[in-house]
């Protein structure tokens, strides 16, 4: 059987990583394969995490370039943010929360990474400083998702408690039922158990829920819809940047998805292979169908094809062959065209496309489990679980129900964050700071300078 587990490697090769990354280790000093394998299962890690990081870049360059030029500013300032009070909350308490023991429903021990003998210690797997900063950078993911569906009306103060909220205790909270061995990773139905190799539905609904409560509560922009109730095209300032930043986040996939074998071994490479094809199909179905749908291939919503094809093999990437990654981007990426046309038909503004990308394919590639699933990866426990390949209903049935469990989770505590923020310090701009951009009167700053200093010249 396919399983996770530490692979041995040894050769001149890892022992001269061991050697590099552990000055205090002499070479008389016996090294075995099991020592070079967990210093190269932390480096590899590590790695994927810096590659998770960096789609931060990467989300906050699509968001800018879909969105107009008077609220660029604010767009970098809601990703850094992401970044910085994200991981500090998530250090803080969440953390704690994900992974800190504790029960069914929410851990309840090392605050702020306390409680550890030796926090840099590698004990045939990864340190505790290995896994805190991979699954920090997810964090930060979960909750920039939400961003996009947000821009151009978000109060920068009510985004700031939002993120905090996020990664201090909501996103936390899934990570425990599921990642953490809580209340989903203890369900059954028949022989199958959850399953998200990656986090379609654990990161990347996660923050496609709150993204579509954060808009619904919002309300759409102003201009967005006319007198007759139907939307009028509000065009990003800089589609370069869109997709550039498209392809540093799809570069960032290859530390999602791979790295969360969190081992050097040999599947790392069929995940990676799967991640690439699935993010190609996804892209190409979607140049298909809103050719079709609109007459001509927009390049706005091919990238978000691609970004599609990546959210929904990130669940399944570890149990399928590569065909079934293929069919399972493609999916998606004729589900994002659908899903982003639907929204705006019922007057949810969605700036760039989030909620689809990541909330409506995340539910597809997490259901994409039950009827692909061949190898047993991604906690599965089994081989052959998927309906297309014998394994009956149970695993379908298995994935819908933590679908349903999370997003009923994140759209409630959500929907009563949201309700505070509004209640108390106010959720949304002015119409005035609307109209003539966040930038300036939200930070003080212009994104693009109009005009050219005096230098008295």
């Amino acid at each position: 059987m396919r399983k996770r587990a530490l692979r041995i490697t040894s050769g001149l090769g890892g022992t001269l990583a061991l050697l590099a990354l552990t000055p205090n280790v002499g070479f008389a000093q016996e090294l075995t394969p099991e020592e070079v394998q967990a210093v190269l299962d932390n480096l590899w890690v590590f790695i994927a995490g810096i590659l998770v990081f960096f789609m931060q870049a990467g989300f906050a360059l699509v968001e800018a370039g879909l969105t107009r030029a008077k609220n660029v500013v604010n767009i970098f300032a809601k990703n850094m943010a992401d970044a910085v009070i994200g991981i500090l909350a998530f250090f803080a308490t969440g953390y704690a929360f994900a992974f800190g023991g504790g029960g069914d429903w929410i851990g309840t021990e090392n605050f702020l990474l306390t409680g550890y003998d030796d926090y840099s210690a590698i004990d045939g797997g990864l340190s505790p400083a290995t896994t805190f900063f991979f699954q920090a950078v997810f964090a930060a993911t979960a909750v920039t998702i939400a961003s996009g569906a947000m821009a151009e009306r978000t109060k920068f103060s009510a985004y700031l408690l939002f993120s905090a909220v996020m990664c201090a205790f909501i996103y936390p909270v899934v990570v425990h039922w599921t990642w953490g061995g809580g209340l989903i990773a203890n369900m059954s139905i028949g022989d199958a158990v959850y399953s998200d190799f990656a986090g379609s539905a654990i990161v990347h609904m996660t923050g496609g829920v709150a993204a579509l409560t954060g808009a619904i509560f919002l309300g759409p922009r102003l201009g967005k819809y006319g007198p007759d109730g139907k939307p009028r095209a509000i065009p990003g300032h800089n589609i370069p940047f869109a997709i550039l930043g498209l392809f540093i986040r799809w570069l960032g996939w290859f530390g999602f998805n791979p790295g969360s074998e969190l081992a050097a071994d040999q599947y790392v490479m069929s995940v990676g292979v799967n991640t690439m094809l699935a993010a190609a199909a996804g892209a190409l179905l979607a140049t298909v169908t809103i050719w079709l749908k609109a007459g001509k291939p927009d390049l706005a919503m091919i990238g978000n094809g691609a970004l599609a094809g990546l959210v929904a093999i990130t669940a399944p990437c570890g149990t399928v062959d590569p065909l079934p990654a293929v069919i399972i981007g493609g999916v998606g990426g004729v589900l994002v065209v659908f899903s982003v046309l639907f929204f705006d038909s019922v007057r949810v503004d969605d700036p760039v496309g989030a909620i689809s990308v990541h909330g409506v394919v995340g539910i597809w590639g997490t259901l994409s489990i039950g009827l692909f699933a061949k190898y047993d990866d991604a906690f599965l426990g089994r081989e052959d679980a998927g309906l297309f390949y014998g394994g009956g209903f149970d695993q379908l049935a298995m994935q819908l129900v933590m679908v349903v469990i999370i997003a009923v989770w994140v759209a409630a505590t959500t929907a009563i964050l949201f309700g505070i923020i509004k209640a108390t310090i106010g959720l949304r701009v002015s119409a005035e700071e609307e109209t003539q951009g966040l930038d300036v009167l939200e930070h003080g700053l212009q994104g693009y300078a109009t005009e050219t200093a005096n230098t008295g010249a």
